[in-house]
């Protein structure tokens, strides 16, 4: 067989080159390598082709292949691709590693300072009705005045959102209310330890109530969770029974919550700190008339002036920080949520955890058990450990979800 193989060039870069274009000339092929010499093809000689072997691809050109990975639209999974950046696009990642550091670290120490300050307003003024209120109530007037100024986005939101939100406000007074109960009646650390168990009610509640199933593995995680949990409440030393029943509460109310929210709220535009805010103005006008009930005015200005009178002027200082202090962190958190995934953020939330009892034990002299340390160390690890398993067990069904629907399509 025999083939001549010709080319025409032309010029590019100057249009006007195009009248005085070449003749048509015979080119050169490059050198084909096969691991032996080959002779060199001339241009002046008409080409042999003996076999089309050597033009097919390689195995390892044909089994390379580009694999693209999906993930949930809620961030549960960063996109993992092996790509390198320019100076700029790393520039930009190193910027939003060090966006996401400064939120960690901003988060745990105004959940620090809230905690501190908390106890502090509790331990004088024993009416935690009403200082959940004016937590509430600081962080209301905060979005208010920072949206009458343009500080922040006003939120465009309907009816509808509102609707969608009071099932979540609900839960999330009734746990607001009991943690700051729970918080008035025993230490800081002790309601921190109690609270890193609410992992253990949400997967009892997805389970029993929604029907949810789950591997072994996140089972086996709460076990440490649950073990930890009552090794450190049968040996704290101040142990009380409401305490330990409105951290337990708070736990279970947490739960409704966060499923009320994936329910309610799916499909509906606003940013974690707009979504805190409306938050904190609905439970705001759900908890005012219960406060007034259970405990009321007369016993608060009683509370209060003996408050004064024990601490000094102090005191509203330390109501007033506790309660900016509160909105703070819990804005920060829902805001961090726009950057990071939920995997990062329940890490996240576990160290915060750390720092809040090691903190309290510090500034308040907590007396602790040796027994009752390892307790607490082993509930955080299993809350560490089921973080890990529940992340991998979604993210498989994320998986088989979407091959399901690939081989549905195909």
């Amino acid at each position: 067989m025999m083939s001549l193989v010709k080319y025409s060039a032309w010029p590019l870069t100057n249009p006007a080159s195009l009248s005085h274009a070449p003749r048509p000339q015979l080119c050169t092929f490059p050198s084909i390598h096969n691991h032996t010499v080959q002779p060199s093809l001339s241009s002046l000689k008409p080409l042999h082709v003996s076999s089309a072997h050597n033009f097919a691809l390689s195995p390892k050109l044909r089994t390379r292949v580009t694999q693209c990975q999906a993930y949930e639209a809620d961030r549960s999974r960063p996109l993992e691709l092996n790509i390198e950046l320019n100076h700029e696009e790393t520039g930009i990642e190193a910027t939003q590693r060090l966006k996401i550091g400064l939120y960690f670290a901003t988060w745990w120490a105004l959940n620090v300072v809230f905690n501190i300050y908390n106890k502090k307003v509790l331990n004088a003024f024993p009416y935690p009705w009403l200082v959940s209120t004016l937590s509430l109530a600081a962080g209301s007037l905060l979005m208010l005045i920072s949206w009458a100024t343009r500080v922040a986005e006003v939120p465009n939101v309907d009816l509808e959102f509102w609707k969608a939100l009071f099932p979540v406000a609900v839960a999330h007074t009734i746990g607001h209310v009991a943690a700051t109960v729970s918080m008035s009646k025993v230490a800081v650390s002790f309601t921190h330890i109690i609270k890193s168990g609410e992992p253990a009610f949400s997967v009892l509640v997805s389970r029993f109530l929604l029907g949810e199933a789950f591997p072994v593995q996140v089972y086996l995680s709460l076990l440490p969770i649950i073990g930890g949990c009552a090794l450190a409440a049968v040996t704290e030393l101040n142990f009380n029974m409401i305490g330990f029943l409105g951290a337990m509460i708070s736990n279970l109310a947490f739960v409704f919550r966060n499923i009320f929210s994936k329910k309610g709220m799916k499909g509906m535009r606003v940013s974690g700190m707009n979504y805190y805010a409306c938050l904190s103005m609905l439970s705001l006008f759900i908890l005012t008339p219960l406060a007034i009930a259970v405990e009321g005015p007369e016993l608060w200005a009683a509370g209060w002036q003996k408050a004064l009178s024990q601490i000094g002027p102090n005191f509203v200082w330390w109501v007033a920080a506790q309660s900016v202090f509160y909105h703070l962190y819990n804005q920060v958190s829902y805001m961090s949520l726009d950057q990071i995934s939920p995997l990062t953020f329940s890490i996240g939330n576990t160290m915060k955890r750390i720092s809040v009892i090691v903190s309290s034990i510090l500034i308040f002299h907590t007396p602790i058990h040796p027994v009752n340390a390892l307790g607490a160390a082993i509930a955080i690890l299993g809350t560490f450990l089921y973080s890990q398993v529940h992340f991998r067990f979604s993210y498989s069904l994320i998986s088989v979800s979407l091959h399901f629907e690939t081989n549905q399509k195909q």
